[in-house]
């Protein structure tokens, strides 16, 4: 059965779509079968798929990106969970994502990713974001919920990332994933390979 990775956060601009994308690229390249889900009615990354495509004149490449809706991306993931045609899930929650929409979601899912920086705005989404998971928590309690440091400046050590956030009632990803313009400028098709081993931890809760 599949696995489902979700992005939450309460707020857009916490970095769901960037890492969402860079996961799911990085683990279709190291061979898993990827589906990726996107919950922003907007269909951002369906249409960039689109342009892609386009630019390198290829038909179809890469994994497949589904659109969907907050109040039924729960249901559909159980029926695609059932499938055999993929190995991981990764979902791209709306940033308005209602409190039905986040449980249901959590319900579904094996890992639920928050990612979020040391801004003070960012903490206290961050904070109500967890927060927010904790009846979904009690329904399904092998869930895992991961903090992921996103935009972190380069000379900011993991210490004072987790003095930070160590207040959370979740995981703290041991890692962070740096402010460069690298991740910003995701693709489709490519993986960054500089987020091997962001994905390599995340990987790591799954087992």
């Amino acid at each position: 059965m599949a696995k489902v990775i979700s992005f939450i956060s309460r707020k857009g601009g916490t970095g769901k779509t960037t890492n969402a994308i860079n996961l799911a690229t990085t683990l279709h390249h190291i061979g898993k079968k990827i589906l990726l889900v996107e919950t922003d009615m907007n269909f951002t990354l369906n249409t960039l798929r689109k342009m892609e495509l386009f630019k390198t004149k290829e038909g179809t490449a890469g994994f497949e990106i589904l659109g969907s809706n907050d109040h039924e991306v729960a249901n559909e993931l159980m029926e695609i969970k059932e499938s055999k045609r993929t190995d991981i899930i990764v979902v791209d929650s709306a940033g308005k994502t209602t409190d039905e929409g986040i449980k249901k979601l959590c319900l579904v899912s094996d890992i639920v990713i928050v990612p979020t920086s040391l801004t003070q705005n960012d903490l206290l989404v961050t904070y109500q974001t967890v927060t927010d998971l904790a009846p979904a928590r009690e329904l399904n309690p092998k869930l895992k919920i991961l903090i992921l440091p996103n935009r972190i400046h380069s000379a900011t050590n993991l210490y004072t990332v987790r003095e930070n956030l160590k207040n959370l009632n979740a995981i703290i990803l041991p890692l962070i994933v740096p402010q460069k313009n690298l991740f910003v400028n995701f693709s489709t098709l490519e993986a960054e390979k500089e987020y091997y081993p962001v994905a390599q931890e995340i990987l790591k809760y799954l087992s």
